[in-house]
């Protein structure tokens, strides 16, 4: 076997520094090179961040003040109606008895979908943002007060019961409740939680309505403070205690109280 002769070329092992002319060119070419644009990537704006977060703050809000708690009643166009249920064939003639719910039950239904959110189930408000109607003077006495709000709606500042509830709001449901949900809703807040005033009609309620027709916005405590506590609505049952023996009927119209119309825009 020949021992390796020294004098001869070895093979290169690496990269050829014989080529560094190249490489140079190779490089100098990819500096040049601009870096490429990341289309789609950049960061949002400070101000659209904004946007989106306000835009899903109102929405939030939207929600929680007009979902009805999700209750699918508060859509139900048949929830105001008076079901009726059937029973069998009585008596020799086979008449049908029927139950109806009082118009207080059926309130008390519109009630939990729309209102118990904010007012609470038990009538007591929540304190500083949603006054009580639990003994609320704008409840037991007259009933024309208490419909306006309910049509017209109200904010505030506003004090009930001696405590002062400045972010008091109160949406109108003249576009959401029908005249009969309204009386109802009314005739079952101003008899419950030890609430002892006398029931509204739809047809009062419908009356105010059509009375109230050209108010552009919702009520302040200014202009219900201009309407007297007992004044009521025409028709039906007035004031808030139960009829007296020997008084009047109820449902005969009282005569027209002075400033007992509500202030005009």
């Amino acid at each position: 076997m020949n021992p390796p002769n020294p004098d001869a070329p070895r093979p290169r092992q690496g990269m050829d520094y014989g080529e560094s002319k190249d490489v140079q060119q190779v490089h100098a070419a990819i500096q040049r090179e601009k870096q490429e644009p990341r289309i789609g990537l950049e960061p949002l704006s400070i101000w659209l961040i904004a946007i989106y977060a306000i835009a899903i703050f109102c929405g939030g809000a939207y929600l929680g003040r007009f979902s009805g708690s999700f209750n699918g009643e508060s859509l139900d166009p048949l929830v105001g109606e008076q079901p009726v249920k059937k029973a069998g064939a009585a008596g020799a003639a086979g008449a049908q008895q029927a139950t109806e719910l009082t118009p207080a039950e059926r309130g008390k239904k519109v009630f939990m979908a729309n209102c118990a959110t904010c007012h609470q189930a038990n009538g007591e408000g929540v304190a500083g943002q949603y006054p009580p109607l639990a003994g609320s003077e704008y409840v037991i006495h007259g009933t024309r007060r208490p419909a306006m709000i309910v049509l017209k709606g109200l904010e505030g500042p506003l004090t009930v019961k001696g405590s002062h509830f400045g972010t008091a709001v109160m949406q109108p449901w003249e576009k959401t409740l029908t005249d009969q949900k309204i009386a109802d809703v009314l005739t079952y807040v101003r008899s419950d939680w030890g609430n002892n005033a006398s029931p509204i009609s739809a047809d009062q309620i419908a009356a105010l309505r059509k009375e109230l027709a050209g108010h552009p916005g919702s009520w302040h405590e200014a202009d219900l403070q201009a309407i007297p506590a007992d004044a009521n609505l025409p028709g039906g049952e007035q004031g808030g205690a139960a009829q007296k023996p020997g008084a009047p009927p109820q449902g005969s119209a009282a005569p027209a109280t002075p400033g007992a119309n509500p202030p005009k825009p």
